[in-house]
């Protein structure tokens, strides 16, 4: 066995693999920064709202006022300077450190690919993704012809892990046996061109993009893989994220997994495209200095090794961390984050907060827009750990306003999936009593359904 492993560490590959990546996450990195300031979304979601959500263990990373604008310039420039390669080691670590703060100021804006940019700029810091064609390479004059193969290898597990993950995610009787949550999106897509008001709304359509996108998850990894199905399957990840980017206002995240599926082709093909950019870049007037090829970046530092096989080791058991909690992991949502369940769930709910006063038995309802914004209100309404934090929030500023013995009950309902409407949050339970943690919540009702599946 650690003959094999030795035997593998050993093994090399044309460093122009990882140099294309590394442009390509940079370029994208930087659009989609640019795209969040020029939207407007910083001061929407970050300097509007008076309260923020915030990650359990992390209530102490706030948005920092008008200095979240320098935030995200630090991160566009960041993420800059990693697709051309200048200072890459300093500027991936700058990037996962202002991306990530980003992501954890408010817990409400929470997708999937926001964690996956987080996990993968770790995962790059180790990474001599600046060996060849980068500003750093021109400026020591000299680049490496091949690097470690395990370098690209981890990029493609990681790739694996979100597709395959996302698959076994929707082995489950709302997705597959009740066309659920599409039905109710694509039927709701009638203003599309052409298909909206005749291919949307068929039932077929819906099974079939269910079953498909759970086949399409399971598998195209191993296609990409495989040589002699990979152009098939490139094509597969263009169409399928092409056409979900234009039913679903999901963001950069098909453009990531686009680019990033670049990496399962042969290093002469990555080769190839790079001296296409450089024609490119040289078009514009930009010539490159002349550089020694040294052969191989060695990549062996046992620390690096060991950080690497962890952090894998956490991204292949953390999805299932949902098993340690009873009941319905969509409708209670205990481990439901981080573990790669991608548009999953249709779930709206309406709550309203009671507070009482223990002195004179008065109560009154919370009106919610004096502490939330429309979009939290809303995420608030079906989450449970959004609840209870926004119900501790609530009662310490009535208990800071004079009110300081009080109480807090949640009427809730909450509708998951097209199923009628149900009562969410034990209206008995005082929520102020409860606190956040790891630990079953018990004061969530359950849901009077079966979603039987992974």
């Amino acid at each position: 066995m650690n003959s094999k492993i030795k035997n593998y560490l050993n093994q090399t590959q044309n460093s122009s693999s990882l140099a294309l990546f590394r442009i390509g996450f940079g370029v994208l990195m930087t659009f989609g920064m640019i795209r969040f300031l020029t939207k407007g979304w910083v001061e929407k979601l970050y300097l509007e709202p008076s309260f923020h959500f915030s990650f359990y263990g992390f209530e102490w990373i706030k948005p920092i006022g008008d200095l979240t604008y320098l935030l995200f310039f630090i991160c566009t420039i960041s993420a800059l300077f990693i697709a051309v390669g200048y200072k890459y080691r300093i500027s991936i670590i700058i990037f996962f450190l202002s991306f990530t703060y980003i992501e954890l100021m408010d817990k409400t804006t929470y997708l999937n690919h926001y964690y996956f940019i987080s996990i993968l700029s770790f995962l790059m810091i180790f990474l001599p993704a600046n060996a060849y064609y980068s500003l750093d390479s021109r400026n020591r004059g000299f680049e490496f012809k091949k690097i470690p193969k395990w370098c690209t290898d981890c990029i493609k597990m990681l790739l694996f892990i979100v597709y395959f993950y996302s698959g076994l995610a929707k082995i489950n009787s709302d997705w597959l046996l009740e066309a659920q949550p599409l039905k109710i999106w694509l039927t709701s897509s009638y203003d599309l061109p052409i298909i909206g008001s005749t291919l949307m709304q068929q039932n077929w359509v819906h099974y079939g993009m269910s079953w498909g996108g759970m086949f399409y998850d399971l598998l195209i990894a191993f296609l990409l893989l495989y040589s002699r199905t990979r152009i098939i399957a490139f094509c597969l990840v263009i169409f399928f994220h092409v056409f979900t980017a234009i039913l679903f206002p999901i963001g950069m995240f098909p453009y990531i997994m686009i680019v990033g599926s670049l990496i399962f082709f042969e290093s002469q093909t990555h080769y190839k495209m790079i001296k296409k950019i450089d024609l490119f870049v040289k078009f514009f007037g930009f010539k490159d200095k002349k550089k020694s090829i040294i052969s191989t970046k060695s990549n062996k530092n046992p620390f690096v090794l060991a950080i690497v096989t962890i952090f894998f080791i956490i991204q292949l058991s953390f999805p299932f961390r949902y098993l340690l909690y009873p009941g319905e992991l969509f409708w209670n949502e205990q481990g439901y984050r981080f573990s790669w369940r991608v548009m999953l769930m249709e779930k709206k709910g309406i709550t309203n907060l009671k507070v009482l006063n223990k002195n004179n038995g008065n109560s009154f309802i919370v009106m919610n827009d004096k502490f939330l914004s429309e979009f939290q209100e809303r995420q608030m309404s079906f989450q449970p750990d959004f609840i209870l934090e926004y119900a501790h929030h609530v009662g310490e500023y009535y208990k800071k306003n004079g009110l300081k013995e009080i109480e807090i009950y949640a009427d809730s309902y909450v509708t998951l999936n097209g199923r009628l409407s149900q009562r969410f949050i034990d209206p008995k339970v005082n929520l102020l009593d409860e606190e956040r943690g790891f630990k079953h919540k018990k004061w969530i009702l359950a849901l009077d359904d079966e979603i039987t599946g992974l």
